[in-house]
């Protein structure tokens, strides 16, 4: 009895005495947390370059905004994120937020990416023209075919508002939705309507329970006169996209605020190095001139 009161506070002791702290994890290039905002239409590719980078480097975490380039941007700006993945650099006023706080920001492009065109499977047209699209976007459409893209706010239909000129959608032939899948939902299944849906969604985008893309198919695009890609009609293959005959084409980029030599930084170089490029070449987008890969969708009709 006596070697039990013994051993019980000594028993309570070890049992009471606080677990060593787990050590931080050092903040370098290859360790550490890094935030970043990212254009979901771009979610795939970044998400493919996570995994095999978090495989060289184990010691590294990812805290992604993930959302449309309108409404991800000012966390960017407002210096609470340090690193954005989007499909255009920074215009000067923007830049102008970073050079008042003395903060020098680096550009990287790491991938290139084609905006397509789907329409239904029952649709006669297989083709359309560069200057039908714009005209579209000007809210001249006498052939009565509407346009649908995925957000208000998101960067493919920034994109073709600046392609076209325009401020201002028409009240009419342009339509938003919600999300990509959507937008291929809604042209599976209705006629005279042609969406906008960004390459690396279509091959690697996250799908709905129901896949509707063998329910549409690719347009393919004649550019306006004097452009490359004018002679003929081209579809987004990543053959196209790399040699810049297809029209619709927009870069990928990572953008840093240089601010330290941290996880952020490690990160943006490792995208555009070999590693990081065959992983983009993989995924289907234009790297650079290395062998190609096709989108293939498939019809059951």
């Amino acid at each position: 009895m006596n070697k039990l009161f013994f051993l019980l506070p000594l028993v309570l002791f070890v049992a009471c005495k606080p677990k060593a702290k787990k050590e931080a994890v050092e903040e370098t290039r290859t360790s550490g947390t890094v935030k970043l905002i990212v254009d979901e239409s771009f979610s795939s590719v970044l998400a493919d370059q996570i995994d095999v980078f978090r495989v060289d480097y184990p010691d590294t975490k990812f805290d992604l905004i993930e959302g449309n380039e309108n409404k991800i941007l000012p966390a960017f700006l407002k210096d609470s994120v340090r690193a954005a993945i989007l499909s255009r650099t920074l215009t000067p006023e923007e830049q102008k937020a970073f050079t008042k706080r003395d903060v020098r920001i680096s550009t990287s492009r790491f991938a290139i990416d084609g905006i397509a065109l789907i329409t239904g499977n029952d649709n006669p047209d297989s083709t359309i023209t560069a200057d039908e699209v714009i005209s579209m976007m000007k809210g001249n459409n006498p052939g009565g075919v509407n346009l649908v893209f995925d957000n208000a706010n998101s960067s493919t239909l920034r994109y073709f508002k600046e392609l076209a000129q325009v401020n201002v959608i028409p009240k009419t032939g342009i339509y938003t939705l919600n999300t990509n899948n959507d937008v291929i939902k809604y042209v599976a299944e209705h006629k005279n309507y042609i969406g906008i849906v960004g390459v690396n969604w279509l091959l690697n985008g996250h799908r709905d329970s129901f896949d509707f893309t063998s329910q549409v198919k690719l347009l393919g695009v004649r550019n306006v006169k004097g452009k490359k890609g004018d002679d003929d009609f081209y579809k987004p293959t990543q053959k196209n996209l790399i040699n810049g005959v297809y029209p619709f084409l927009r870069n990928i980029y990572i953008i840093k605020a240089e601010v330290k030599n941290d996880l952020g930084t490690g990160f943006a170089n490792w995208l555009v190095s070999q590693r990081g490029q065959l992983i983009v070449l993989k995924s289907g987008l234009g790297p650079n001139t290395m062998n190609s890969r096709d989108i293939n969708i498939k019809s059951e009709n």
